[in-house]
């Protein structure tokens, strides 16, 4: 009998001490932090994240996720709802976007800032504060991925429309064309020979050329050296033009006027002349017994004044 009761208080006291130990190491592990309690809504996709996750402030552990629902109040959204350390400066600008650990395929949630002072966001298990999520980098890239497919795909469709038949032809005749070109390009030096030949004898005539040019120029300096020499040609003609024009200066201030005069006198014998030979037309008798006497004037002896 004392056997048997030295080995149940034996396993009594087994099982009291487990107890004890489990208790124990609850209570030294038990989080004494306060935390602040937050919601994440989202309509994306968050492959790899499950309740208990870690949630990371710009890399620094600051809280776990404590659980992942539907929103009842909104068809196809999602809440993530999170506990994070109180000291973590949450604030209005605040935002969460997926990071995943290396390549196993976990997912953690990673808070970040658009910048830094803004109000801190207050929240409380009464009215808890929701976060905005934001793509991850794993669904920046799957966007642009799929917009790479999308345009390859379109340039795929073009190169096939590029390589049809027809264009085949066009493009083999376009090369065609080319080679052809190419071919009568080559040929052209070949036919530009005779003329670089003849460019040194062109390049010697045109050098005469310019030899006589200068030549030509030397001369026409000397000429016009010579033309305005003092008592050159040109200040001789100078000097004659000037003669010249006092000749036609005396001419006219001195032969002129006698040549007016004459012709003034020529003109009043003309005139007389004509009288005369008008008299003679209107009495040819004058001739012989001369011109009538004039008619008396008034006080004059025989003049009688006209009547009305």
């Amino acid at each position: 009998m004392e056997n048997r009761s030295h080995a149940l208080m034996t396993g009594i006291f087994t099982i009291a001490l487990l107890i004890a130990a489990v208790l124990a190491g609850i209570w030294l592990n038990r989080d004494r932090s306060e935390t602040v309690p937050y919601e994440i809504v989202t309509t994306q996709s968050i492959p790899g994240l499950n309740p208990n996750a870690v949630v990371r402030y710009r890399g620094l552990e600051v809280g776990r996720v404590n659980d992942i629902m539907f929103d009842p109040r909104v068809t196809g959204q999602i809440l993530i709802k999170l506990s994070v350390d109180n000291d973590t400066p949450v604030t209005t600008t605040t935002f969460a976007s997926l990071g995943y650990q290396g390549v196993t395929g976990l997912a953690f949630l990673q808070l970040d800032d658009d910048r830094t002072g803004s109000p801190i966001l207050p929240s409380d298990p009464k009215r808890v504060a929701r976060i905005p999520m934001r793509p991850g980098l794993l669904d920046q890239i799957e966007k642009r991925g799929l917009a790479i497919l999308d345009k390859t795909e379109k340039i795929t469709e073009s190169l096939d429309r590029l390589m049809s038949p027809q264009n085949q032809q066009t493009i083999i005749g376009a090369f065609d064309s080319i080679g052809k070109t190419a071919a009568a390009y080559g040929e052209l030096p070949k036919r530009l020979e005779p003329t670089l030949d003849q460019l040194p004898a062109l390049a010697t005539k045109l050098d005469q050329t310019a030899t006589s040019v200068n030549a030509l120029a030397h001369n026409y300096d000397n000429l016009a050296t010579r033309l305005q020499a003092k008592d050159g040609p040109l200040e001789r003609l100078n000097g004659a033009i000037g003669s010249l024009q006092g000749a036609a200066s005396g001419l006219e201030m001195q032969t002129l006027p006698h040549l007016t005069e004459m012709t003034d006198e020529a003109k009043a014998s003309l005139r007389a002349v004509k009288r005369t030979a008008n008299s003679l037309s209107d009495r040819p008798q004058s001739i012989l017994f001369g011109g009538p006497s004039p008619q008396p004037g008034p006080g004059e002896p025989g003049f009688v004044a006209p009547t009305e």
